[in-house]
């Protein structure tokens, strides 16, 4: 079976996206409200950019809606025990009432990520093991953020069109380019709940992290590049971490 890369499936269908959009002028007000008095650390991408010589802390911002007991880890997003409400949830207690309706049966890492400057997010991968596949999702309450996966062996870019998704960190880069104005995302990851991974038609795979572009791709005709993942077996049901 070949996965479609640069993928990523849309969760619209699965979210009250009407609901979501409502909150755009609320999360902008807030986040230019919360400027006026913090200063947030920056975005780091982590060692595996695309380009070596790319800055590594781009610009963007980070607002933790929730902070780890730990030192922030890729291998404990989804680890809920350890991720504590920061400050900020009462700031934006809109935006946690509506993380609240997403299906998650418990949730990790909440994050709020923004710039308010016109510059681009290095492209990267959030790190290299294929064997994990993090549930989480990614959205927005506007379409203003360029934000893209990319398939390096073409160059080729697929842009967000959505107001939300769930896409692998693992096995394709992504990145944002630089837009004017503010511009935000949020992504909450965590567990998500056994009636949303029924949703999921996943084989067991070798690859884990390709999970959401094997999703997308067996719903979605695309016309980029194919990589081929090695598929233990035709057996459907959600890959477990």
């Amino acid at each position: 079976m070949s996965i479609t890369y640069p993928s990523y499936k849309d969760l619209d269908d699965f979210i009250d996206v009407k609901r979501l959009r409502s909150l755009d002028g609320y999360i902008s007000q807030r986040i230019k409200k919360h400027l006026e008095f913090h200063s947030d650390l920056p975005f780091y991408t982590g060692p595996y950019r695309l380009q070596e010589s790319a800055p590594d802390r781009p610009g963007s911002r980070m607002i933790y809606l929730a902070r780890s007991s730990r030192p922030d880890s890729y291998f404990d997003l989804n680890k809920s025990e350890l991720w504590g409400a920061t400050e900020a949830t009462h700031e934006f207690s809109q935006l946690m009432d509506f993380i609240a309706t997403l299906p998650f049966e418990s949730t990790g890492r909440m994050l709020i990520m923004y710039d308010n400057i016109s510059r681009p997010l290095t492209a990267h991968r959030d790190h290299e093991e294929t064997d994990l596949c993090h549930e989480f999702i990614w959205f927005r309450t506007n379409l203003a953020k360029p934000f893209y996966l990319l398939n390096p062996s073409t160059n080729e870019k697929r842009y967000v069109d959505s107001y939300s998704a769930w896409f692998d960190t693992v096995n394709q880069f992504h990145g944002s380019d630089a837009a004017e104005g503010l511009t935000f995302s949020i992504r909450v990851d965590g567990t998500f709940t056994e009636e949303f991974r029924k949703q999921i038609p996943v084989a067991q795979v070798d690859n884990l992290a390709a999970t959401p572009s094997l999703w997308a791709s067996l719903n979605v005709e695309s016309k980029n590049s194919q990589v081929t993942v090695p598929i233990k077996s035709a057996v459907t049901g959600i890959a477990t971490k």
